[in-house]
């Protein structure tokens, strides 16, 4: 049941927000697909395999971009259509709350930590994202290659 749940919220969080983002109607439920991949992806090796959320982060935006540059290709549009409500499940606006809260209430040991950890997910993501990106474009130009040859 924590695994569908996971998934049907997932899926309905990268749509709506695909909805507020302006995405064509066409695409609401490739973006809501893709972004609940890429959710699944983090819940997979976060609850699955254990690992610390930063490198389940990492692993989670790695999928959502290599999926959104897939889907981009499929739907001949742009990825970052794909990517942004993708994102949106992976941000640590919780952990963002929690050391907002401890910095007002003079926390600041906790504050700091918290800080920390969401700056660190937050860097994954992006790292994520950014791989993914340059893995396409090798993917890409290696096709390319290939074509030529022929």
């Amino acid at each position: 049941m924590f695994w569908i749940l996971n998934l049907i919220f997932s899926y309905a969080a990268s749509l709506f927000f695909g909805v507020i983002f302006d995405v064509p109607k066409r695409l609401y439920n490739t973006a809501g697909i893709v972004g609940a991949s890429g959710w699944m992806v983090y819940i997979f090796f976060s609850e699955g395999l254990e690992l610390h959320k930063i490198y389940s982060s990492f692993f989670g935006s790695l999928a959502l971009g290599l999926l959104s540059h897939i889907m981009a290709r499929l739907k001949k549009e742009p990825a970052i259509i794909f990517m942004i409500p993708g994102i949106i499940p992976l941000v640590p606006g919780g952990l963002a709350f929690d050391a907002t809260k401890n910095l007002i209430l003079v926390q600041f040991s906790k504050a700091i930590n918290t800080m920390l950890e969401v700056t660190l997910i937050a860097g994954a993501i992006a790292l994520g994202l950014l791989f993914a990106d340059q893995f396409w474009k090798l993917i890409i130009s290696g096709t390319k290659r290939t074509r030529r040859k022929i």
